[in-house]
């Protein structure tokens, strides 16, 4: 599960230049920085006019049950399959650019921030839907790699800056990307400031 993630810009040129682009497209646009929460509107990138373009979007596909939790992750072994995220990941995949993902130990409640080593931006691949004219994602999770199983059993699928391209623009690549095991990241212990939610 990815439950929370960071956008911060500051240290990073990449994740400077997302915020640069979508700045230029709306300088009035509302959106979250710092740690990201479901539902909040953050950064997000596609492929368009054969390019990778940023815009913004809601994070979780609404539930359809009345009082259901938004749906803010897909895991990677049975989207596919899924009516809710089927068409979504044949013809809507995105990426979400981060500084980095949340994840609490559960004994301790101890919270990490799990980054690439040696890289200031960390991209997760991601599915999207318009839901009453609004554009929302999700964050496809897969098993654990044993960089993080002894915090939580699934993390997001973390995208190499190599396979951005390939993951927005070719199906048959974005299927292997979802069977492969992500890269080992490093991770910080952080001060837990925020509960679950």
């Amino acid at each position: 599960m990815c439950g929370r993630y960071n956008f911060t810009a500051e240290e990073s040129a990449e994740l400077q230049e997302i915020v640069r682009q979508i700045e230029a497209k709306n300088a009035q646009a509302e959106w979250h920085v710092g740690e990201i929460f479901p539902t909040n509107t953050a950064p997000v990138l596609f492929w368009e006019q054969e390019q990778t373009s940023p815009d913004l979007l809601g994070w979780g596909f609404p539930g359809f049950k009345s009082g259901a939790r938004t749906i803010i992750n897909a895991r990677a072994e049975t989207a596919g399959e899924r009516p809710m995220f089927r068409k979504s990941l044949d013809e809507r995949r995105c990426v979400i650019p981060s500084s980095g993902f949340y994840e609490w130990q559960k004994l301790s409640k101890q919270k990490y921030l799990f980054r690439l080593p040696g890289e200031d931006a960390l991209y997760m691949a991601g599915i999207w839907n318009e839901f009453a004219g609004e554009r929302r994602f999700c964050i496809i999770t897969t098993e654990a790699n044993e960089s993080i199983a002894d915090v939580h059993s699934r993390m997001p699928v973390v995208l190499p800056k190599s396979e951005i391209n390939e993951w927005l623009c070719n199906r048959r690549v974005a299927e292997e990307i979802l069977h492969t095991v992500p890269p080992m990241l490093a991770r910080e212990a952080v001060s837990a400031q925020t509960t679950l939610w």
